[in-house]
């Protein structure tokens, strides 16, 4: 689960970390009062999505040489000229893709002078088991391009969770920024500080860009992207409090309501599989067989006819999807419950669409026999070859 800058910030100050005062707001009326309410002379305006590469994204609905979703602002009348122009418009960055996402929040926070900028995350590194602090001193810059052009500016630094954050981590990482003297004390406290409220979340990801120096000599966050582990979040009612739907794809979302595991992409088979490691041969082989998967679509181990019923709707829902394979394994899950599931599925959405089916495991005769006396057009699989071959066929039967 991911949330807005401003929550973020909000958030990582109640452990301590600095961050700038700011103000959320709805409308531009609410972004004037925010600015009445810091100090000035400098404010920031920030577009708040789900999506980084703000600052030099584009509005659809505004001329080329329009500024991008974050603007500074030495007036109120500028705030409320850059609030005008966000919000309600639809932002298209680096990590949108070319449908954007619509701004409905914006963050108007406190401006700084800057004397140089850091990239501080903290992650799981799945190679150690360990959370890991990021560190370098190339802030301000997409990390990714860091890590191509100069990988020797980036520093890992793991923590064994056995001990925790200890000082000698914190002079580490300011020994990786270069920072000396108050500066070094301030950026071990800081990590501390982020170590804490990574583990104190349940997070993810905690990716800081930049960390700032400023001008008079303190060490501060400008920048705050979080995101949390799914799976944790039954601990943390408050965090769910959080959560923007707005800001999520439908049909993702929808999915989530019956625990399905759903991602959309931009082929043209639409794919039911139970199992993620099944999941994925399963759009593999569609690939290798010329065409490309509608999306990843994981029921898990004990889908009923409701959940069946609901992925069937999901998938259709895209209106990309020219045909669907089904490729279950049936080990707690039967694969004559399953069958009985597709069926009523098929005839509740009124299926058009061609349909493979490819089942194995538990009961799967009884399962392959329901299919078979449903009196609908599926075409039945001996295995995930042949389940890939026939609904490539289908569809380019079907065009």
């Amino acid at each position: 689960m991911n949330i807005h800058e401003y929550q973020a910030k909000e958030l990582l100050a109640k452990f301590g970390v600095p961050v700038p005062a700011g103000f959320a707001a709805l409308s531009v009326e609410e972004a004037v009062e925010a600015s009445k309410k810091l100090p000035g002379p400098l404010y920031v305006v920030k577009a708040q999505i789900h999506a980084g590469g703000r600052g030099k994204g584009k509005f659809v609905e505004l001329p080329a040489e329009a500024k991008g979703g974050v603007r500074l602002a030495k007036t109120e009348e500028e705030v409320r000229h850059a609030a005008t122009e966000m919000l309600g418009n639809t932002l298209v960055t680096i990590q949108t893709g070319e449908a954007g996402k619509q701004v409905n929040r914006l963050y108007v926070t406190d401006g700084v002078d800057i004397a140089k900028e850091f990239y501080l995350a903290l992650l799981v590194n799945r190679a150690t088991s360990r959370i890991s602090m990021v560190v370098s001193t190339e802030g301000g810059m997409d990390i990714e391009t860091v890590a191509h052009d100069t990988p020797e500016k980036i520093h890992s630094i793991d923590i064994d969770p056995a001990t925790g954050f200890q000082p000698h981590h914190g002079r580490a990482v300011a020994a990786a920024l270069g920072l000396t003297g108050d500066l070094a004390k301030q950026a071990a406290s800081t990590a501390s500080k982020l170590y804490d409220a990574f583990l104190g979340t349940d997070a993810e990801q905690i990716e800081i860009n930049p960390l700032a120096v400023t001008e008079d000599g303190k060490l501060m966050v400008l920048d705050a992207k979080v995101g949390f582990d799914g799976n944790a979040m039954f601990r943390h009612k408050d965090l769910m409090e959080l959560r923007d739907e707005t800001e999520e794809d439908p049909a993702e979302l929808e999915a989530s309501k019956y625990d399905l595991a759903y991602i959309k992409l931009d082929g043209d088979i639409g794919c039911m599989v139970n199992g993620a490691g099944l999941a994925m041969a399963t759009m593999d082989i569609i690939k290798l067989n010329g065409m490309f998967p509608a999306n990843f679509l994981d029921v898990g181990g004990g889908a009923s006819k409701e959940k069946v019923t609901a992925a069937f709707k999901i998938i259709l829902a895209d209106p990309n999807v020219k045909g669907i394979l089904v490729n279950i394994f049936g080990g707690i899950m039967k694969c004559d419950i399953i069958a009985e599931g597709i069926v009523a599925a098929a005839k509740e959405v009124n299926l058009s669409v061609p349909l493979v089916v490819r089942l194995e495991g538990t009961n799967v005769e009884k399962g392959k026999e329901i299919l078979a006396n449903s009196g609908l057009a599926i075409v039945p699989a001996n295995d995930l070859g042949d389940a890939a071959q026939k609904i490539v066929a289908e569809v380019k039967k079907a065009a």
